[in-house]
Parts: structure tokens; sequence; C-alpha cells
């Protein structure tokens, strides 16, 4: 069963693009992005030890998510990449976790969504990937990861469902996934996945 929200508004048709135009520089910062995703899944673990119901599935998260990251730095050390020494202040993060709510419960909700929301994002960009390349390795690495990060979307929705009624998370999620397009649609194209 799907459980995330289309994309509102999807990646501008310049974004691939540019990713394709300098897919190196794309791969320091997706391997940068799969790192701080298992680190946020273990985050919530750390901030929630209480939210026994869903800490198994955010573990399972955060390893899977650092199995991607490792598998990109496979990929980068096949094509002679390093690793970007400087992790660089992710815009699109930081303007998201603002619309964040400061009620305990509220707080709680927003955050599980808000991953849900980038996930989504991360996929519909995943698969613009997969439809560029050309036949091959990289092809079907990217076209497993568009599938894994829709899976995520899902996942972190039926967690918000484990505490909130389906009428306020969907209401809420809409919201957020709005919010997402506006805030996406302000930022530069860059060859970075968010």
């Amino acid at each position: 069963m799907q459980y995330r929200l289309p994309v509102v508004k999807p990646s501008n048709p310049k974004w691939i693009e540019t990713v394709m135009a300098n897919f190196s520089f794309f791969l320091q910062d997706h391997a940068g992005c799969e790192r701080k995703a298992s680190a946020s899944a273990m985050s919530l673990v750390a901030k929630y030890p209480n939210r026994v119901e869903i800490i198994p599935e955010l573990i399972d998260t955060a390893l899977e998510e650092m199995e991607h990251f490792r598998d990109v730095y496979k990929v980068m050390q096949s094509q002679g990449l390093q690793l970007i020494h400087e992790i660089t202040e992710d815009i699109y993060v930081k303007e998201l976790l603002k619309l964040c709510r400061n009620g305990r419960e509220e707080h709680f909700m927003d955050r599980l969504l808000l991953v849900s929301v980038i996930e989504n994002r991360a996929a519909e960009r995943f698969k613009l990937i997969y439809e560029h390349l050309p036949e091959g390795e990289l092809k079907v690495f990217y076209h497993q990861l568009w599938a894994c990060e829709a899976k995520h979307g899902d996942i972190f929705v039926k967690m918000a469902l484990n505490y909130f009624d389906e009428e306020s998370v969907y209401k809420r999620l809409h919201e957020l996934n709005n919010a997402e397009g506006e805030i996406l649609d302000a930022m530069p194209i860059t060859g970075k996945l968010h």
C-alpha cells in the first residue's frame, strides 16, 4: 500500500541536465546525503526512545541508508572520486525543518512526515536519473534506489499513523508536501540531490 503523497511540483528539467553534465559532483553529494539520512534515522531513535513501535524500523532504515552510502562510495571509487571533505549545509532540508511545529506531539509528527517528503523527492529524482542513464550497472543501481526511496517515503507516514489519526496525518502531510514544492521551486538549480 502506498502511504506517501506524490510530489506536488516535479523537478525542473534543468535539474537533470545539470546532474548529467557533472555526474561526478552529483555522486559526491549523493554519498553525503545517504550518510546524513542514516544519521537522521538514528537521531530519531535517540530523540524518541520511548516510541518503541517504530524503533526497529528506524534502525533498519538507518542501516539501509548506510548501505546506500557504501554502494555510492563504491561507485565513486570505481571512478576515482573521493568523498567531499566538508559537509556543506543543506539549505533544502534546513528550510523544511523550519516548518516543524513547536508542540511535542506536533513536532514529532512533523519530523516523521518531513522525512517522508524528503525521501519522496529523492525517489522522484532517482527515477529521473535512472531514465537518463545509459544501459548498465549504474542504471540498474539507480532503479533500485528509486524503489527503495519510495518505500522509505511510505515507511515514515506509516510510522506517524502509529500515533496519530489518519485525517490529521494526511492533512499535515498535504501541507508539508505543498510547502516542499514551493521551497524547491524557489531554490537555485544545482547538481545536488536536494
